[in-house]
């Protein structure tokens, strides 16, 4: 579908531009027609460039200026502004020029008679899954305000768990690359001096000494060689992780790593309860909400579970019986699901296992970070004192035989 670039003039006289997907110029007028717009020129936007937007496609929409985006739309929505209007003045205060731009298209064909959720399916790398369905949701039940209030608390929620993640694996991602640094500095510069110090008074190097010395020429003579074929293993474990079987054997092991796995599989869990409450909640079918949960597990192994056990309830059986039988989803968490399906009760089940895990991870990821930085200081002091033996030996050595 091609994208013009318009010039039109509204009711009041007043010159607007912008730049529509039509399927023909026929189709386009049409729609500024039904805008209220006289139609003053169209021309397509050439394959490739886009209409004052050069830098846009180097511009990337983050999370914050989602949420950004969610929560004033929410607050304007419940505070009685029609919808169109909300969009208009959405647009005007967000300072991301890609997402301004997204929004005033969303507004622009929302003016034209699309609905709001079929003008967001056209922007999928902009809006969720999960937020167009449930916009879908709000429009058939008329609890748009409810439904994108729902979405403000849950974005924030995921926001704060990706936080926490980060936050945890940050203070210890510091301490490694500023050790590796300093490693790598000793290695290829001290060690290398040191040793031809002592080599060149004819002192037999000890075997700690040798180790080091070649690993340091090592990595000053072939430095571009390792880089390169870093490089090249990188790319062949991402190429890897990202087929279909590459990602599940990744993502158990994941899951299966020593304390971090624990935090792994909260997180997809929390992700898991706190999307499907989301979705039961704003009126999407459980079949519907379940194909969308597992896009956003963020972990193979639970999102091929939830597949197994949504093939199974589409046949009518309890989704609680069925995901227990994946053995990938703790105990307590079933019995809540089985309660909420007995008692009618699903979403609000949902919301308190969600509620639960977060606390859960919060002093799991307490745990990490007490127990990865002894584990992290033994590591380094194994290093470090193999490092000193190859720099002492030596001058043993040399005292032994000044000695004799």
């Amino acid at each position: 579908m091609p994208t013009y670039f318009y010039k039109a003039r509204d009711s009041a006289g007043e010159l607007v531009t912008g730049s529509v997907d039509a399927d023909g110029k026929e189709q386009l007028i049409e729609k500024l027609r039904q805008m209220g717009y006289i139609t003053t020129q169209i021309k397509v936007v050439s394959p490739g460039i886009k209409q004052e937007t050069i830098f846009d496609g180097f511009q990337r929409v983050s999370s914050e200026d989602m949420i950004i985006f969610y929560l004033q739309l929410s607050n304007m929505i419940n505070a009685g502004i029609p919808l169109l209007m909300s969009l208009g003045t959405v647009a005007g205060q967000i300072e991301n020029r890609k997402l301004k731009k997204v929004i005033g298209m969303v507004s622009r064909e929302v003016e034209a008679g699309e609905s709001f959720s079929q003008t967001l399916t056209k922007h999928p790398r902009i809006f969720p899954k999960l937020f167009v369905n449930m916009i879908k949701a709000a429009e058939a039940s008329g609890k748009l305000d409810e439904v994108l209030s729902r979405y403000v608390e849950f974005a924030e929620a995921q926001a704060d768990l990706r936080r926490q993640i980060k936050g945890a694996l940050f203070y210890p991602a510091i301490l490694f690359f500023a050790a590796l640094t300093v490693i790598l500095f000793i290695v290829t510069y001290i060690i290398p001096q040191f040793a031809e110090i002592f080599m060149k008074t004819g002192i037999t190097l000890p075997m700690p000494t040798i180790i080091l010395y070649k690993i340091g020429i090592g990595i000053k003579k072939y430095w571009y060689i390792i880089i390169f074929s870093g490089m090249i293993f990188t790319g062949a474990v991402r190429f890897y992780i990202n087929t279909g079987a590459g990602r599940l054997n990744f993502d158990k092991f994941k899951l299966k790593l020593f304390i971090l796995g624990s935090v792994f599989r909260k997180a997809a869990i929390i992700r898991f309860a706190r999307t499907f409450a989301t979705l039961i909640a704003s009126g999407v079918p459980i079949l519907q909400a379940l194909d969308i949960v597992k896009e956003v597990a963020g972990n193979e192994v639970i999102s091929r579970a939830i597949t197994a056990a949504a093939g199974v309830v589409e046949r009518g059986e309890p989704l609680a019986q069925q995901l227990k039988a994946t053995g990938q989803f703790p105990p307590d968490i079933i019995q809540m699901i089985a309660v909420g399906e007995e008692t009618g009760n699903l979403d609000g089940m949902l919301e308190k296992s969600a509620a639960f895990y977060e606390s859960s991870l919060g002093y799991t990821i307490k745990k990490l970070t007490t127990v990865l930085e002894p584990i992290f200081l033994v590591i380094m002091g194994a290093i470090v004192g193999f490092i000193m033996a190859s720099m002492l030996l030596p001058i043993f050595d040399m005292i032994k035989i000044l000695g004799r």
